[in-house]
């Protein structure tokens, strides 16, 4: 097939999932001329899974997103059926945002954005190579033999490299939904260098929602009050559609256990890595065998259709299997299946292979970001396509390497597991992962994140009045409260609500650490009463953790002494004396760029770090003295 000249780019952003879509609109907005190819336009931020976003620890990455410019908080509240806000009896640290989209209309809306971007060009077509001379990206290749030159290509495929869908002995080459797979990428992956892995990921049944007794199931209410995913936003979404929870039984269970053999986790059929978080019903009932029930959730799939995603029961059981185990289900004993539930194979890399900008080691000018890397989740994917895109057009514009630290973002966290421990199973954001997770609240990730971008494009009009706008509001709330309360009043307050200690002198700020709560303060003693009260909420929480908070800020400066030391890019660790053969191998494997990340690094334990401080110190020595 004869090659010919598509056009000339700055980025190429191959793959148009939620990754994607941040890649190409962090490139365009720099201000880089950006192509998005695509398999489909009909897919673009397609929601494979379930029609939400947010949820525990992601809902951090969503807010995240947004105060550092992405789009998906954006788009989220736009088209959201309904919000809540997960973990509120627990602490503030783990409380995450979370919201049922309409699946077709954040497709459309997103697509909406992305074609009125200045800067953007969308394509309909396949990758079938990524073009390098020297060491160096300069292009990409389609299938009908269209040559997209770039000074940047970012690599967000999704889950259709070599896409395999599998329910029960139905083995079928396909992407999610039905969309077309792409076969022509990883070979020429393979030949750059890329190390490829097959994972695996999987999706329940959507039913015909007129199908369901949903008197028999317990009704979940949207939540009244809390704030919107994006700091653009002030006012909620509004709670459209109610979700419904019902539960597996033993039934539903000896009907799984009879048909395991059937089942291909357990036949052999299927054997890439699956996500441990959120495992198939097979895997649930097997694994957890003392359970007498699981729970599931009915959501709705969108304002204009009757499907009903159930979450919690994905499986790759054979149809016949799927349609006795669901109708075990109380509420379900009649539904009606418009899509049945199936497994999907695909191909990705080993993230061990990317430096914390998302750039390939192997390959300058070539980026990955999204579930290539081994991450499930739409959150995920947005965040590592988010900060591939600001590297990729930062390179070109050479501006410094624009990276967080795990004390900064859950994405910081998340990068730094994916390129200094890698993932051997679909990789999942969790609350636990993040050591510092007292100072990433999602309620403060515009003041820890949106300064970040302050001398960039991203950093808009709107978003610099927001910012202050809020920035000054929680300066002002928390200079009050931080002012003396009224002796005589305080008094009163302390013995109403049973605030303990001596009253003299105390300030409002004094009573929260003591215990009491900002609304009722607010009531009694007539303050703050024109103050928006997430801010309010956000300089609460502010000051009822500021101890941990002091002691967290410690721990990061410790930290971070070991993160200012650089690594030198041609560290030969098979002459430093003293490290262990495991940390040599280890560390030549992923060659950290500081000594922090060295730190991290499985197999490489405090007395490496040791040494390597030692070789540091050693060299810096030898080249003052020449």
């Amino acid at each position: 097939m004869k090659n010919f000249t598509e056009g000339k780019f700055d980025v190429v952003v191959i793959g148009a999932g939620h990754a994607g879509c941040e890649s190409a609109l962090a490139c365009a907005r720099l201000g880089l001329n950006t192509a998005m190819l695509t398999l489909n336009l009909d897919s673009i931020a397609f929601m494979a899974c379930n029609p939400s976003i947010g949820g525990t620890a992601k809902g951090h990455l969503v807010r995240e997103i947004d105060a550092l410019g992405g789009e998906m908080g954006v788009n989220a509240d736009k088209t959201a059926l309904q919000i809540r806000m997960l973990n509120e009896g627990k602490g503030e640290a783990v409380q995450s945002l979370r919201c049922q989209c309409d699946k077709n209309a954040y497709h459309r809306e997103m697509k909406k954005t992305l074609e009125n971007t200045r800067n953007l060009h969308i394509m309909q077509g396949e990758c079938e190579k990524v073009l390098v001379k020297s060491g160096k990206v300069y292009g990409v290749k389609t299938t009908y033999g269209g040559v997209l030159e770039a000074k940047a290509v970012i690599l967000a495929t999704g889950v259709y490299l070599n896409a395999e869908t599998v329910t029960g002995a139905h083995r079928q080459k396909s992407g999610p939904s039905g969309f077309a797979p792409a076969t022509k990428l990883t070979k020429n992956l393979i030949k750059l260098g890329f190390c490829v892995r097959r994972f695996k990921t999987g999706t329940p049944a959507r039913l015909d929602g007129r199908t369901i007794n949903y008197e028999k199931c317990t009704q979940q209410h949207g939540e009244d009050g809390v704030p919107p995913f994006s700091f653009l936003h002030e006012k909620q979404p509004k709670n459209a559609r109610e979700c419904f929870i019902t539960y597996t039984n033993p039934n539903t269970h000896e009907i799984i256990l009879n048909n395991l053999d059937r089942s291909p986790l357990y036949n052999g059929d299927i054997t890439s890595a699956g996500p441990r978080y959120c495992p198939s019903i097979e895997t649930k009932v097997v694994r957890f065998s003392d359970k007498e029930r699981h729970q599931i959730f009915l959501e709705p799939e969108g304002a204009d259709t009757n499907e009903i995603y159930v979450q919690g029961l994905s499986s790759s059981m054979p149809h016949d299997v799927q349609k006795e185990m669901y109708r075990s289900v109380e509420g379900l004993e009649n539904c009606e299946f418009m899509r049945y539930a199936y497994a999907i194979e695909y191909d990705c890399i080993d993230t061990l292979d990317v430096y914390p900008t998302l750039e390939f080691k192997k390959v300058k000018g070539l980026y990955t970001a999204g579930q290539i890397n081994g991450t499930s989740g739409y959150e995920e994917a947005a965040a590592q396509g988010l900060i591939a895109g600001i590297n990729a057009a930062f390179k070109i514009m050479k501006k410094p390497p624009f990276i967080l630290g795990r004390d900064e973002a859950y994405i910081g966290v998340l990068i730094d597991d994916l390129v200094t421990k890698g993932t051997e199973e679909p990789y999942r954001m969790m609350t636990s992962r993040a050591e510092y997770a007292i100072a990433l609240r999602q309620d403060t990730a515009d003041f820890r994140l949106t300064p970040k971008i302050e001398n960039t494009a991203l950093f808009t009009d709107e978003r610099r009045e927001k910012f202050k706008k809020r920035a000054d509001c929680n300066a002002r709330i928390l200079e009050i409260l931080n002012s003396r309360a009224d002796y005589a009043t305080s008094q009163s307050f302390a013995k109403e609500y049973c605030v303990t200690g001596n009253m003299q002198g105390v300030t409002y700020a004094d009573l929260i650490r003591r215990g009491a709560k900002v609304t009722d303060i607010c009531g009694y003693f007539g303050i703050l009463e024109n103050e928006p009260k997430d801010v309010i909420k956000t300089a609460e929480t502010t000051l009822k953790y500021e101890g941990y908070l002091s002691k967290s800020r410690a721990q990061i400066e410790r930290a971070k002494k070991l993160e200012e030391k650089k690594l030198p890019e041609d560290i030969d660790y098979s002459k430093i004396g003293g490290l262990r053969l495991e940390a040599r191998e280890k560390l030549e494997r992923v060659r950290p760029v500081t000594l922090g990340q060295a730190g991290r690094i499985s197999g490489v334990n405090p007395a490496d770090v040791t040494v390597l401080m030692v070789y540091l110190a050693m060299a810096k020595n030898t080249k003052t003295e020449l």
